[in-house]
């Protein structure tokens, strides 16, 4: 059987959620290309069917993730507040990241290369641009709070690996960064984001207003 008639086997999907599968099992250095054509019982030249190489498979697996966030992000629709979808986008983000081991990481690998969906920009930006921003605002917003988010659950996630094999360092030596309520420390760095956003539209709206007088 060739790699071709092989990988029809199986479909986009099969591959994508067995390779899920995987880097939650054994987390993203252990996803490799030979690793899942061993799971999916065919040769890996057959992968290449569905997936041309592994950077378009992690990008598939990033929009999977972030495609959690719309499940989570309920409570904030469009009539919400726009400080509250802000708020809440950025929650969900966390929760669809942290839902797969390495999910951060994944994300972020994919964003840098410029690959993906781009679908946790937008959604943010959109939440933005609920409060009447410009199009470069909002953008800029977003990719302010899409950095924070992925870095705080990077470092959550390695913390929780690291806390898992008994490595992390305790007194003086601990990291500062290392809180007992990681949502609440998250959720206060958000605050501190949108609130300089509503900063900079309060003070935007008393420049159109001294402009009129």
């Amino acid at each position: 059987m060739t790699g071709n008639e092989s990988g029809r086997r199986h479909t986009r999907d099969d591959v994508a959620e067995t390779a899920l599968r995987i880097l939650d099992d054994y987390g993203l250095p252990d996803l490799t290309m030979r690793r899942l054509a061993g799971a999916l019982d065919v040769q890996p030249s057959a992968l290449y069917w569905h997936f041309p190489n592994k950077q378009t498979l992690l990008a598939e697996l990033a929009d999977r993730i972030v495609a959690r966030t719309a499940d989570t992000a309920a409570d904030a629709g469009p009539s919400a507040p726009w400080p509250d979808r802000l708020r809440a986008e950025s929650a969900a983000l966390r929760n669809a990241l942290l839902a797969y081991r390495d999910g951060a990481e994944v994300v972020a690998s994919t964003y840098a290369l410029g690959l993906g969906d781009a679908a946790a920009q937008r959604r943010l930006a959109a939440a933005a641009a609920a409060g009447g921003f410009d199009a470069e605002t909002s953008e800029r917003a977003a990719t302010a709070l899409l950095h924070f988010v992925l870095g705080h659950v990077s470092h959550e996630q390695q913390r929780m690996q690291f806390d898992s094999i008994g490595v992390l360092a305790t007194g003086e030596a601990a990291d500062p960064l290392d809180v007992s309520d990681s949502a609440e420390a998250f959720a206060f760095g958000v605050d501190l984001l949108v609130g300089g956003l509503e900063r900079l539209g309060e003070r935007a709206d008393a420049a159109l207003s001294r402009s009129r007088t």
